[in-house]
């Protein structure tokens, strides 16, 4: 019965230690492509939110800018 165990135990060690050793240069390259996709999603999801806030500051001061020039033209006479 011993014997039959070690046998088992060696054999089941045998197999794990030739098993898969891990990806393989394919998946490497198929998570590096996947990567590479994700990066450059973010960085055209941060470009808009970019020209987004340049846009809205843009507006921002060209309303500073409207309401400064029509206080000013309507401003004190001396």
């Amino acid at each position: 019965m011993k014997k039959v165990l070690f046998a088992l135990l060696s054999l089941s060690l045998f197999a794990v230690a030739c098993g898969p050793k891990g990806p393989s240069a394919e998946e490497l390259e198929k998570m590096k492509q996947d990567s590479i996709r994700v990066a450059d999603s973010l960085a055209v999801v941060a470009a808009a939110e970019a020209a987004a806030k340049a846009k809205a500051d843009s507006a921002r001061v060209a309303d500073s800018l409207a309401a400064a020039a029509a206080a000013t033209k309507g401003g004190k006479k001396k």
